[in-house]
């Protein structure tokens, strides 16, 4: 079988055969002429033909490179052409977008910034999706999946891009601190009545930063489980139990009283908010510019407290 040709070598001969000299070629594709003659050497051996008949004063193509100018030259020109098109495809801000993001915090946090966007780029046909499946969601087809997770995150093949992040803080109604006291150290929690999450961060256990910024996992007895921070502050309203709530959603209740926050040395790990996508390399300029643009926002938001 014979070695195929490739594109690089094809387009050195078509600037020889249009430049009509070796040397004009090496300054259209601005190599060393050296090159450009090793390159038709070598295509002529790799051919086991003759292409171009040279002499110390002009250059002639033969019957057979001829032929391979006709054909090659429309090759390359689609080639080129296609090229073109997938790079400017690659860079404009239209065509299909799809973005997953987590329910309950994404249209909170993120809900104004994505319309905001869409009317930005009126051309872009956006299509956003709340769920909690996170890195999950990346394989059905999506560009784009914002995720919410807490303490160390999972190695994955996909580029995350750190948007936010939220300050948490554990607290209680007056009647379970009444029932069960002021917990004096995180290890009680195992034992205490807690309000954990079913598959929102992946059910995991409750994380604190230790003294050395790692984290500590206590696996507390989450008797009462929910895939919502607003029913996890529903339910420590109503004494259920112990919970970790985002710091300025409970804020309010803190202030008049309704609940109680527990601090302790080791902090509350805070929730982070990723931007999740496949591959930096090729990532297109629609994605980056929403996930810069998302960033703004939120950085904004930040700045605004």
């Amino acid at each position: 079988m014979r070695p195929a040709l490739d594109f690089n070598t094809l387009k050195v001969f078509v600037a020889v055969v249009e430049r009509e000299s070796f040397v004009g070629a090496a300054k259209l594709l601005e190599m060393p002429t050296s090159n450009v003659s090793r390159s038709i050497s070598q295509l002529e051996e790799k051919l086991n033909i003759q292409l171009i008949e040279r002499s110390t004063r002009h250059m002639k193509l033969t019957q057979a490179g001829h032929l391979l100018y006709t054909r090659a030259k429309p090759l390359l020109e689609a080639l080129e052409q296609t090229e073109a098109e997938l790079t400017l495809r690659q860079m404009q801000l239209k065509g299909p977008l799809r973005i997953c993001i987590p329910n309950e915090v994404g249209p909170a946090l993120l809900g104004s910034a994505i319309a905001d966007f869409a009317c930005l780029y009126p051309e872009l046909e956006i299509s956003c999706i709340t769920n909690l499946s996170g890195f999950e969601s990346l394989r059905d087809d999506l560009d784009l999946a914002i995720i919410a997770t807490r303490g160390q995150m999972d190695d994955s093949d996909y580029i995350a891009r750190h948007l936010l992040t939220i300050p948490c803080t554990i607290v209680a109604a007056p009647a379970v601190i009444q029932r069960y006291g002021t917990p004096a150290h995180i290890r009680q929690f195992e034992e205490l009545p807690c309000i954990t999450t079913v598959s929102a961060l992946k059910g995991a256990p409750w994380q604190f930063i230790n003294k050395k910024g790692g984290f500590e996992t206590i696996k507390v007895n989450g008797h009462y489980r929910v895939n919502s921070g607003e029913m996890a502050g529903r339910a420590a309203l109503a004494g259920v139990g112990f919970a970790i709530l985002a710091k300025q959603a409970c804020q309010p209740y803190i202030s008049d009283g309704r609940l109680i926050e527990i601090e302790f040395e080791q902090a509350v790990a805070p929730l982070q908010l990723f931007a999740i996508y496949s591959d930096r390399r090729y990532l297109p300029a629609k994605t980056r510019a929403l996930i810069d643009f998302m960033q703004q926002k939120l950085s904004d938001i930040s700045l605004a407290k």
